[in-house]
């Protein structure tokens, strides 16, 4: 058999086989992609027949009175900045500690990784009611202290930092990353540091820091595109009596943001424009770190990102 009919048996053999991958993308990432895009340019309503705008929807939301959109981007823009460096400061901090000769060692990163295995929607239930103002058990404890209760979820104020201390208790992923990335540090990096009379303090500047970069640049860019979907703490957490996205919006995370257009509003057009300005900022974003880690990143092979 010539080798020509051979190659193309085995290209047809190969688009045979990654055919349901491709067609798994196209239906479910590309064509979404595309539906979102088009109807961002409509006015399209649940049970109304679309009809094109143009970039209305995306003027709206910058010229319109409702000032709920700038609010979610501030509430947005708040949470993503206390809760990747305190989740990222954390779950490092813990895989240091869980990288040492201690007893118990692994019923400590157990117990630390076990927060994750809980469903999202369940823990976040389990924190609404542990911050309730009223009759919560952290306040509980607070007011048997003798101190003044914060009203946490009530409050905008205290609202954000709340949810935040709840994506720190989440950390367990980021720390089993970590925690494998301090394991594949060199051990003779450190050796000879040592004969250098450096210092724990040096081991973690001078080898640890640069070594685990790559891993903090993964943990650093996931949590910022994590954060800034975030959707199930705010819904459930600020709903019922505080109403989601409260109390007055300051809660009101970008996500929600959309799903109160689309399912609240019924304006899918406007919560298609939404989302396409989410994917513009995620992507941007996601750019700007790869730009900029060149310089910050380290690999031993000598390639930076």
């Amino acid at each position: 058999m010539p080798s020509s009919s051979i190659q193309r048996r085995e290209a047809a053999a190969g688009w045979i086989f990654a055919s349901p991958v491709i067609l798994g993308w196209v239906i479910f990432v590309a064509g979404p992609v595309l539906v979102t895009l088009i109807l961002s340019l409509t006015d399209y309503t649940v049970g109304g027949s679309p009809r094109l705008l143009g970039l209305e929807n995306y003027r709206r939301f910058f010229t319109s009175a409702d000032t709920s959109f700038f609010a979610s981007v501030r509430a947005t823009a708040l949470y993503c900045m206390l809760s990747v460096p305190a989740c990222v400061a954390v779950s490092f901090g813990l895989a240091l500690l869980l990288n040492t000769r201690i007893r118990l060692r692994g019923l400590f990163r157990a117990a630390l990784f076990l927060p994750v295995v809980i469903p999202l929607a369940a823990s976040s239930v389990i924190w609404m009611w542990l911050f309730q103002p009223d009759f919560g058990v952290v306040n509980f404890v607070v007011r048997t202290l003798g101190m003044r209760a914060p009203q946490w979820l009530a409050s905008e104020r205290t609202v954000i930092p709340t949810m935040v201390l709840m994506n720190v208790w989440l950390t367990g992923n980021s720390m089993v990353i970590f925690l494998a990335a301090l394991q594949g540090v060199p051990r003779h990096l450190y050796e000879a540091l040592e004969v250098d009379g450096g210092n724990a303090f040096h081991k973690l500047v001078y080898v640890t820091l640069p070594m685990v970069s790559p891993t903090i640049f993964f943990t650093v860019t996931t949590g910022f595109i994590a954060a800034l979907q975030a959707f199930v703490q705010p819904a459930i957490m600020t709903s019922d009596a505080y109403h989601a996205g409260g109390p007055n919006n300051s809660s009101l995370l970008y996500v929600l943001f959309i799903y109160r257009e689309a399912f609240r509003f019924s304006k899918l057009g406007g919560a298609s424009a939404a989302a396409v300005l989410l994917f513009a900022v995620i992507a941007g974003l996601t750019w700007c770190f790869f730009r900029f880690s060149r310089s910050l990143v380290y690999y031993e092979g000598g390639d930076r990102t």
